[in-house]
């Protein structure tokens, strides 16, 4: 038997002359490059040169020092015959051991004063090269990328008179795959934030965006921030002002359940969301002269396109919410839309589009800085997301579910009448629950949500919370509320918060309520315990929705106190009998799905 080869070219030296050393005394023979032995040589330990086998020196200064078929053939032969006479045949002999680390091209670009060139020269050509070639030879071949592996395998190597097991060689192969992952994710971030970022002149993009600095994380303190891809382009862009992190997070998911919505409904939808969940969704149903008051839209000069009733219904639904929200529009965004946006208190919109008049009234937000994102229509997002959590990789398959009327298809109850509206309603509610926090349940009445229970951790709370809110939205239509005599000048947000004080019945006191009272001409009297109670017996025929499934009927007796009549949540609750029984208690149609919607 040959002796056994090892083949050593590293930049991080650390425990080098040691496992040269021991490598040595089990008799295997050393070669190595450069400054690798001379180091080894200079401790008085025998090696060789890579040129001894390659018979070429090293060249370009350093450049070139492995590239050759001496060595990758060594590397990558397999004990196989036609692989051995191909060795014979060129005079190789096999290389058994690769020990290898890279040039710290991490290090290096995190210098300030680090230049193109100084980042060029860093990235490893060789050295990659070395440990990809072993690690795939990893059959035969050991490939050590880390020191901390030198100590042990030295033991296992001597145990074995040079026979490592195959776990062994396995297990170091996959570290060398890791490491060559992460400097190739190092080298093409740099070049991707050098060549393709979005804050870079014309003249120095070389080719399409595919990156974008954010000025921080989630908080303030968290810098560095990015958003990018890592082929194609970016598939946004901004047309005015600049998006933080949770702008994104917030405009993507919007604008993904914006699409869903006009291409299961045929209609323009608008959503508005705060904090990676809808406050409000909607799509283009008119409007009655009631909901225009109610939505403060009522006074728009430009007459109301189904893409704006979307978005007052979608804001409107939940105002106290929604200020402060970033808008997603599904089709292009057009003056009316624009007009109504304008006059609210929003961070950023993302929409397929803008007519020239729009862009240019929501350019004038916030003093030229509003978030104006265009996004690419055409664009799919990959099969697969990924996301970290504490250091720790999790992936998945994207949620593609389609949610349309064949949904609905299994009602459990005795009552099965589902009317168009209705089936509308439940599209609305289940596709907003797809993107809103989990656990979740909304209620919908004509083509929008009316309330949201996001992020619960109990089912009947999220039941509550949504019943809640939508119980609020019906009040705000009551006359009583409409004729509120509010002082002139005063601000929307103001009538918003004022409006939600006197239909939830908050008890003021002191300051709170001189200034609630400050804002309206006279006194205003209040919405009796009777009043509310009679009016909430009007409202009828909303749909509701659920993530999961309910584990207590409570859930169907809390829904129907808020006009639910039709009801959709998967089944498999142990209580599925139960909460279909106090369905039909209440006339409810309840349609069981197949399909669970948890958003984290």
């Amino acid at each position: 038997m040959s002796q056994p080869i090892a083949l050593l070219s590293v930049y991080d030296k650390s425990g080098l002359l040691e496992l040269a050393q021991g490598l040595h005394d089990a008799g295997v023979r050393l070669l190595g490059s450069g400054g690798t032995a001379k180091k080894i040589r200079e401790a008085g330990i025998p090696i060789g040169d890579v040129a001894d086998i390659t018979k070429a020196p090293e060249m370009l200064g350093g450049r070139v020092k492995t590239l050759h078929p001496a060595v990758h053939g060594g590397i990558l032969a397999r004990d196989i015959p036609s692989d051995q006479q191909d060795l014979q045949a060129q005079s190789i002999s096999p290389i058994s051991i690769v020990v290898c680390n890279l040039y710290p091209f991490t290090e290096t670009i995190s210098k300030p004063n680090c230049t193109l060139a100084d980042a060029v020269e860093e990235v490893d050509i060789g050295g990659v090269t070395l440990l990809r070639a072993a690690a795939k030879n990893h059959a035969r071949v050991s490939v050590l990328s880390d020191p901390n592996d030198y100590q042990e395998f030295l033991e296992s190597w001597k145990q074995g008179q040079g026979n490592v097991s195959q776990n062994i060689r396995s297990n170091l192969a996959l570290k060398a795959f890791e490491m060559t992952v992460k400097y190739d994710e190092a080298i093409s971030g740099y070049f991707r934030e050098q060549y393709a970022s979005g804050d870079l002149p014309e003249d120095k993009l070389a080719g399409p965006v595919q990156r974008i600095a954010l000025r921080y994380g989630a908080n303030p303190h968290q810098k560095p921030a990015q958003a990018y891809v890592t082929e194609g382009k970016l598939p946004f862009k901004a047309l005015c002002g600049s998006p933080g992190y949770i702008n994104l997070l917030d405009a993507l998911n919007s604008y993904a359940l914006v699409k869903e919505l006009q291409e299961a409904l045929g209609l323009p939808a608008a959503a508005s969301f705060k904090h990676v969940s809808p406050a409000g969704a909607a799509v283009g149903v008119e409007l009655s002269e009631t909901e225009k008051a109610v939505y403060g839209v009522d006074d728009l000069k430009e007459p109301l396109t189904p893409l704006a009733a979307a978005y007052a219904r979608a804001r409107g639904a939940d105002r106290m919410s929604s200020f402060g929200d970033f808008v997603a529009l599904s089709a292009p965004c057009d003056l009316a839309t624009a007009r109504i946006i304008s006059r609210e208190v929003s961070d950023g919109i993302i929409a397929p589009g803008y007519s020239n008049e729009a862009l240019e009234v929501l350019k004038k937000k916030k003093g030229g800085k509003y978030c104006v994102l265009e996004i690419d229509p055409t664009y799919e997002p990959p099969a697969v997301e990924t996301k970290q959590v504490y250091g720790i990789t999790l992936q998945q398959r994207r949620n593609d579910a389609k949610i349309d009327a064949k949904l609905f298809g299994n009602i459990v109850t005795q009552s099965k009448e589902l009317p168009q509206e209705a089936t509308t309603d439940l599209i609305v509610a289940t596709l907003a629950l797809k993107y809103t926090q989990s656990n979740s349940v909304a209620y919908a009445f004509h083509g929008s949500i009316i309330g949201i229970g996001a992020g619960q951790q109990s089912r009947i709370h999220c039941t509550r919370l949504a019943g809640g809110k939508a119980d609020l939205w019906w009040l705000r239509h009551h006359p009583q509320v409409l004729a509120l005599p509010f002082k002139k000048g005063v601000k929307r947000a103001e009538k918003a918060n004022a409006i939600d004080l006197y239909v939830s019945g908050e008890v003021l006191e002191g300051g709170e309520k001189a200034h609630w009272e400050s804002l309206f001409e006279g006194s205003v009297a209040p919405l009796t315990e009777e009043q509310k109670k009679e009016w909430a017996s009007k409202l009828d025929g909303v749909a509701c929705s659920s993530d999961a499934f309910f584990p207590f009927p409570d859930n169907v007796h809390r829904a129907r106190k808020s006009g639910v009549k039709y009801l959709a949540a998967p089944s498999g609750s142990v209580m599925d009998a139960e909460c279909i029984k106090a369905a039909d208690e209440h006339g409810i149609v309840f349609a069981h799905t197949s399909l669970r919607l948890f958003h984290h």
